[in-house]
């Protein structure tokens, strides 16, 4: 057997476990980062879920406003329209 495939025979042997080990780190090291990007989009979304409720919380305290000055003015109409029969 001649050295030269000797040593090749002797090389690829040994580099294919590190071949997998490399192929294990890098597909872990893929998922660490694609977990990491998931986990930014959804604390993003979290955010703006959180923006939108406090916005349509201030729009409901607005508008509950609204309705009692409403029912205010229509109790005013009412008095009104009483006194005028």
């Amino acid at each position: 057997m001649e050295p030269f495939f000797y040593l090749l025979t002797l090389a690829v042997m040994s580099g294919t476990p590190l071949l997998i080990f490399g192929m294990k780190y890098w597909s872990v090291a893929y998922q660490a980062r694609a977990k990491a990007s998931a986990d930014d989009a959804y604390r993003d979304l979290a955010q703006k879920a959180t923006a939108a409720q406090s916005e349509t919380a201030a729009s409901l305290a607005s508008m509950k406003s609204e309705l009692a000055a409403i029912g205010t003015r229509l109790s005013a109409v009412e008095n009104i329209l009483r006194a005028v029969e």
